[in-house]
């Protein structure tokens, strides 16, 4: 299994509109062949000075893929590119990190 983060960081303001495209894509990703799960997150408030908080204009997803054929396969969706197109003006700074188990 492949696991991906993302951290997606908008430009100041524009989260909610990234999200809304993001979740809009949403049933397209998760019908792919090979997708496991594929979710966006947010920070809450729950640890205090114990948490590191990413801010109002980042979120995080959480990416699971049976193959990393798979993930290729999602990085060359046109659903992808249209997604891309629609919030390439509202993203400052996207990481794309993609882990496989240590265990």
């Amino acid at each position: 299994m492949i696991q991906v983060l993302a951290i997606i960081t908008a430009k100041p303001g524009q989260r909610d509109a990234v999200l809304e495209a993001f979740r809009a894509n949403m049933p397209a990703v998760r019908a792919e062949a090979g997708c496991i799960d594929y979710a966006p997150a947010i920070d809450v408030d729950a640890l205090g000075k114990y948490q590191q908080m990413l801010g109002p204009d980042t979120f995080v997803v959480l990416e699971k893929w049976e193959s990393i054929d798979a993930l290729k396969a999602h990085a060359r969706a046109p659903h992808m590119a249209e997604y891309a197109a629609k919030t390439r003006d509202l993203i400052a700074d996207r990481k794309i990190h993609v882990l496989e188990s240590a265990a």
